[in-house]
């Protein structure tokens, strides 16, 4: 037999814990000394430790953990449970390090206000024929959009091999807001005729006049910054946005994400 503070160190618990367990009834020493008070354990009750803390990990009260230990819950179903419980704390943690992602994100934003300048072009930009798929996010948020976009340019890639068409150029996506949220276009330039038998949409992109232009360097998830300083820039010079903006991947998918480039393309006319 052990000693309640050896089934402590055992067990990977405080013998605090091992008597609190005691007065509720979960964990009973196997024997206790009636002259000294000494509790002393069994190492087969460790099986029952081992039980009791990982129901309580699961998010269980102590009183729901001593039902189930009394209705002798088998090591299949424990399992069962504690795997649920393991894919709900990867989510809610995956859910945590997006939020935190988010908050630097804004904070990065805040502490550059008025310190980072981006190189504007203003060109025109020739219209564009794309085979095209779109879908749903729910908003413009990056997380949101993501999820959404890669997977529609992974079909996207694959009909356009099965239909024996080559890619002319850079990938383009462009927005537009929905009652359902924002509907996002994920496009390729080909050269096919409108019209034919594909499991995709070819649509043809108007020529934009006017287009404040520029480069962003990462990937997209990092673009708020860059994006919200070409903003700045339209109003700062007297412009206004008059439509769909367009992102132009110029370099994306392989390698360093650092090293991927975008082209962010906001069609702007002057402000009356």
């Amino acid at each position: 037999m052990f000693s309640i503070g050896d089934f402590a160190r055992l067990g990977r618990v405080s013998v605090r814990m091992l008597r609190h367990y005691d007065a509720l009834g979960l964990l009973r020493p196997a024997r206790v000394d009636h002259a000294t008070g000494y509790r002393y354990y069994e190492a087969g009750q460790l099986s029952r430790l081992n039980r009791l803390i990982a129901l309580k990990d699961l998010g269980l009260t102590l009183e729901q953990v001593g039902r189930i230990l009394e209705q002798k819950v088998g090591p299949e179903e424990l399992h069962g449970m504690l795997r649920l419980r393991r894919a709900e704390l990867a989510a809610r943690l995956a859910d945590e390090s997006m939020r935190l992602a988010r908050v630097e994100a804004r904070l990065r934003l805040i502490e550059t206000e008025g310190l980072m300048s981006v190189d504007v072009v203003v060109k025109s930009v020739p219209a564009v024929r794309l085979a095209e798929l779109s879908g749903i996010a729910e908003s413009y948020e990056s997380e949101k959009i993501s999820p959404v976009i890669q997977p529609l340019y992974d079909e996207l890639c694959r009909r356009i091999c099965e239909a024996g068409l080559a890619v002319t150029g850079p990938t383009v996506a462009y927005y537009e807001q929905v009652p359902e949220g924002v509907r996002v276009h994920a496009g390729a330039p080909v050269n096919a005729e409108p019209g034919g038998a594909y499991d995709f949409d070819i649509v043809d992109l108007p020529a934009i006049e006017q287009a404040a232009t520029v480069i962003h360097h990462g990937t997209m998830d990092q673009a708020d910054l860059t994006t919200q300083r070409l903003a700045q820039w339209i109003e700062e010079n007297g412009y206004r946005s008059s439509g769909f903006a367009r992102e132009v991947y110029l370099s994306y998918g392989c390698g360093d994400p650092a090293t991927w480039v975008t082209e962010l393309q906001e069609p702007i006319s002057r402000e009356v």
